[in-house]
C-alpha cells in the first residue's frame, strides 16, 4: 500500500469531506447519508453497527464539551482507504486530541470509519 500524506481537503473523495463537514457540524442525519447500509463506526474500541446505533453516536459524540476541530493531515492509502487527522480543542479532559479518521468506502460510501488517537 502507497500512502501519500499531506493532502490537501479538496484531494479528499467528496464522501469523505461531506461526511466530516456534516459530523463537524453535528449534522448526524446528513453525516449517516455518506454511510453504506451496513456500516460500522469504531471509536476508541467501541463499536457501532446498525443505523439506530450509529445516529446515536453521530448525534451524541463529543456533545457534553465545547471542542473546535481543525484538520491537520490527510492521506490516501489506496482508492478505497483514507486517513484524515484531526485535531480538537476543547473542554474535554486534556483539552487538546489529536484523532485519525480511517476510513474505508466501498461504491462511493463509508462502510468502515475507525477513530483512534493518532499515530496509534
Amino acid at each position: 500500500m502507497t500512502q501519500h500524506g499531506n493532502l490537501r481537503s479538496d484531494s479528499l473523495p467528496s464522501t469523505v469531506r461531506e461526511f466530516l463537514a456534516a459530523h463537524i457540524a453535528r449534522d448526524a442525519g446528513t453525516a449517516l447519508s455518506f454511510l453504506a447500509e451496513d456500516a460500522v463506526i469504531v471509536d476508541q474500541s467501541e463499536s457501532f453497527r446498525g443505523r439506530e446505533q450509529i445516529r446515536a453516536f453521530l448525534s451524541d459524540a463529543g456533545s457534553e464539551f465545547q471542542y473546535t476541530t481543525e484538520q491537520i493531515g490527510a492521506a490516501r492509502v489506496d482508492d478505497d482507504h483514507w486517513v484524515v487527522t484531526l485535531r480538537l480543542e476543547g473542554t474535554f479532559p486534556g483539552g487538546v486530541a489529536d484523532l485519525d479518521y480511517r476510513f474505508s468506502l466501498r461504491d462511493d460510501v463509508i462502510s468502515e470509519l475507525v477513530i483512534a488517537n493518532h499515530g496509534s
